[in-house]
């Protein structure tokens, strides 16, 4: 069991305290350094992580592919306006929308960022060609940023009243019902807006005869099919992009997370026949920046050359067994997900006390609600890791049930 000795970090957290915005609950921890698979706080201790940042570090913490390339262009140019093309841009555009099936790429920091661009080319589309539709439809328990208009997008109950009056023009039906999104559908309707996997929603994936019909409905009125991909992207699931599960391609996808395997990137693509954006719709300070497209031109080729959306697919597969293993001596459910974005059940009011005690044992994980727990590791994790990982969750598991 980890020892966590307060001192070496007392001071700083005092300082957090005082200068640092309360917008989370946090641990009394420090991190300070991380290496592949693991991450260590100021006094040492040392945590295996299948938190991943929150599906970010999908090389792993500090790959040192990432540490060149950023080292490399940071010694020819960092910035220059989004009003000129560089090269790391342009090559970056190339490749992922080689790779993803698209046409046309633009660049953000963020995931809302790209989810936000991807809503404002919909409403344009909507403009131009379908008589001024406006409203999109999303599905409940969706997540898509938190931006004011990715919050308004989103469909967390628990959000429908913060920060009100919310931006308008948004209708959220249930997940796999197909009925419910085509009675959703009116004249003001230009896109439908769906995450293939529900992440923070607790990871619940789409049928493929829902996806398929979701297609139908977007080509019969001319509306676009965006796919959500800030989390399943970049070989997350299994693939590259999980819509490669299903066979049925978007209009429009957005990526974020694991893009930049820990540096600010998201981006929007799309195919070219939605390249309507005339100057001054849409732009960003940050848009392009070279740092930030070094970045994912390396992530991108490690992600390729490693064949890691592949580990993500075996290591999944594993994992899952390894989980239904356990679950025959603790009281694990509804196993599910894509890969390496799982999730399963615990009692209720368990998985926050859970995730703490497996903190103490040296294992991040996340419990998504009361009931839920999330694992999402870099796409780097072996066998050794996961055999790893369930020796302490079962430790966890037996302090759990003995406090009851």
């Amino acid at each position: 069991m980890i020892q966590m000795e307060k001192s070496a970090t007392k001071a700083l957290l005092e300082t957090a305290e005082k200068s640092v915005l309360f917008t989370a609950h946090r641990p009394s921890v420090v991190m300070e350094k991380g290496k592949g698979m693991f991450l260590w706080d100021t006094d040492g201790n040392r945590y295996l992580d299948f938190v991943g940042g929150w599906a970010v570090a999908s090389l792993g913490h500090s790959p040192a592919v990432l540490q060149e390339a950023l080292s490399r262009q940071a010694s020819t140019l960092v910035h220059a306006s989004p009003g000129y093309y560089n090269k790391p841009m342009i090559e970056f555009a190339e490749m992922l929308t080689s790779v993803s099936g698209m046409d046309k790429a633009f660049f953000v920091s963020s995931g809302a960022e790209a989810n936000e661009s991807a809503i404002k080319l919909a409403r344009k589309h909507g403009s131009v060609n379908l008589n001024g539709a406006y409203e999109i439809i999303t599905l409940t328990n969706s997540f898509h940023g938190r931006s004011l208009a990715m919050m308004s997008a989103t469909g967390k109950a628990k959000w429908k009243d913060l920060y009100a009056p919310k931006v308008e023009g948004f209708k959220h039906v249930p997940i796999n019902d197909l009925d419910a999104c085509f009675a959703a559908v009116t004249n003001n309707t230009c896109a439908i807006m769906v995450e293939l996997v529900q992440g923070e929603g607790g990871v619940h994936s789409v049928d493929e005869a829902y996806l398929f019909g979701l297609r139908k409905i977007c080509d019969m009125y001319g509306m676009l099919l965006i796919f959500d991909e800030i989390q399943t992207g970049m070989g997350r699931t299994g693939k590259l992009f999980a819509y490669e599960h299903y066979g049925i391609m978007p209009d429009v996808i957005t990526l974020g997370k694991g893009i930049g395997a820990g540096f600010p990137l998201a981006a929007m693509l799309t195919k070219s026949k939605y390249d309507l954006f005339e100057p001054g719709d849409q732009g960003g300070t940050y848009t392009g920046a070279p740092l930030a497209m070094a970045a994912g031109n390396a992530v991108l080729q490690e992600l390729l050359e490693q064949n890691l959306a592949n580990n993500a697919k075996v290591q999944g597969q594993f994992l899952e067994g390894s989980l239904r293993d356990l679950s025959h001596e603790f009281p694990i459910a509804n196993i599910r997900g894509k890969g390496l974005l799982l999730a399963f059940d615990v009692p209720e009011n368990t998985a926050d006390e859970l995730a703490a005690i497996c903190m103490r044992e040296g294992l991040l994980i996340n419990a998504l609600n009361s009931s839920t727990i999330r694992l999402v590791p870099p796409l780097i994790v072996t066998q050794k890791d996961i055999d790893l990982m369930i020796f302490i969750l079962r430790r966890s598991f037996r302090q759990l049930l003995a406090a009851k």
